[in-house]
């Protein structure tokens, strides 16, 4: 039976000569897998259909395995997205994390809102850094490794100065951080951010100008997280740290 579904394109795959695998995250059904015939062809009906970050309306037949792409119509281009390297390295890796950490055929229109947007923010200029991170909180409770982000991960405290437990998952108080070998620092600011990240609704996301070093602590410390608990070994993520040592060395006043 034909199906229609409104979806996004996270990953895609040659397979042989003239065709594709793509893995389509979609409103109504979650991820699927379709075979895309003919798509590698310059002329095919296809070809345009099946490219990365596709976002549109796409015809097709599922199956006990891959199912079969028959159409797709774009819906939003993400055109500066796609025509900047820097965004699209972020892109990659978030549409690669989302792919890595959902199974297939299970619906869940948070995850598909949650994703459409933050792609909508990096292609209009917003942050790119600040959103992967936003990205990266949201999904904890995804992979399930939340941390503690309300009070002490040890005794419930709330009162602050926190800093943050890789071994416990969470913050720690002063008290409880002299048992703790793996205490990591943390900024009030970040402790803050990273509880506004997990709660806030992306929708409502106004002005982002963070401090460079705000957005260098999150990454260190979300980055170590997911590392230490998730497991991920991202091809992506792996890439968007070289661009970044690449942009560093280049800011970096010579001698």
């Amino acid at each position: 039976m034909m199906e229609k579904a409104e979806g996004i394109i996270i990953k895609t795959i040659n397979y042989g000569e003239t065709n594709k695998v793509i893995t389509l995250f979609t409103r109504e059904h979650g991820k699927i897998g379709l075979m895309a015939r003919g798509a590698k062809k310059a002329k095919s009906k296809l070809a345009a259909a099946s490219q990365l970050l596709m976002y549109g309306q796409f015809l097709f037949k599922r199956g006990k395995g891959l199912g079969v792409l028959y159409q797709g119509e774009p819906i939003l281009s993400f055109r500066s997205l796609k025509t900047d390297l820097n965004k699209m390295a972020y892109a990659a890796y978030i549409v690669e994390m989302l792919d890595k950490l959902t199974d297939s055929n299970i619906k869940n229109p948070y995850l598909f809102e949650l994703l459409l947007q933050i792609l909508s923010y990096i292609d209009e200029g917003v942050d790119p850094d600040v959103l992967t991170r936003i990205f990266e909180v949201k999904m904890l409770k995804t992979a399930g490794i939340e941390p503690e982000l309300n009070a002490c991960v040890h005794c419930g405290s709330n009162d602050g100065p926190f800093s943050f437990s890789m071994s416990s998952g969470g913050l720690i108080c002063r008290r409880c951080s002299r048992n703790d070998q793996y205490v990591m620092p943390i900024s009030q600011t970040s402790v803050k951010l990273l509880r506004l990240f997990k709660y806030f609704d992306l929708k409502r996301l106004g002005e982002v100008n963070l401090k460079k070093e705000t957005k260098d602590e999150l990454k260190h410390i979300l980055s170590a997280y997911y590392d230490h608990y998730s497991g991920l070994n991202l091809k992506s993520k792996r890439f968007l740290d070289q661009l970044d040592a690449f942009e560093k060395n280049l800011a970096s006043p010579k001698r």
